[in-house]
């Protein structure tokens, strides 16, 4: 079983387990329209989100906050998989990851950091192999986040993402390895 990644710090970040005091504030991030304009489902029914994110931990769902100075200004998503592949294939071995930041935050590093947090949880406490993470083509901000986490784009998919205004565009989809992570890390500290 993995160690429990929550609390870890991510630059000026604190990623930690979300509180029932916090529900209000992450649903209102997460139902503002200028945070969720390019996620797969815009809108979230409040009392399935709550008891979501307040259900007895599961051993796959590690989501998370990204606390600022005391103050909730991001969601972090984190589900272990199970990869596909031959029988035999160990269990629990990947990741997929998501974020979202509260609107007013944006464009200050937030997105980064959170994603950087997400994946050192992953490849730190959770022990885990590979991390993939998607996003919309046309979002590339996002798309931006994912590569400068050291994340590298694997697929565009053509076509294969259905957006609520826009129809259907095309996706990414990023991946990491766990051996990459390392050597990614190791450069940093030679480096710094």
């Amino acid at each position: 079983m993995p160690t429990h990644p929550w609390p870890l710090e991510s630059g000026p970040l604190v990623l930690r387990d979300a509180a029932e005091p916090d529900i209000e504030r992450m649903l209102s991030i997460r139902n503002d329209p200028g945070s969720n304009h390019w996620t797969l489902v815009t809108r979230m029914e409040p009392e399935a989100f709550r008891a979501g994110w307040l259900r007895a931990p599961d051993g796959r769902d590690y989501g998370c906050v990204a606390d600022l100075d005391g103050e909730v200004v991001g969601l972090g998503f984190l589900e272990i998989l199970d990869g596909l592949g031959q029988p035999g294939l160990p269990k629990g071995t990947e990741a997929e990851i998501g974020y979202l930041v509260a609107p007013e935050h944006s464009g200050r590093g937030i997105a980064t950091h959170l994603a950087t947090g997400l994946l050192a949880a992953c490849f730190g406490p959770l022990g885990l192999r590979r991390v993939t993470a998607g996003c919309y083509a046309d979002h590339g901000a996002s798309a931006r986040v994912l590569e400068k986490a050291g994340m590298r784009r694997e697929q565009h998919g053509v076509e294969d993402s259905w957006h609520d205004e826009l129809g259907w565009i095309d996706g990414y989809t990023y991946g990491l390895l766990a051996h990459e992570w390392a050597a990614r890390q190791q450069g940093a500290a030679a480096a710094g």
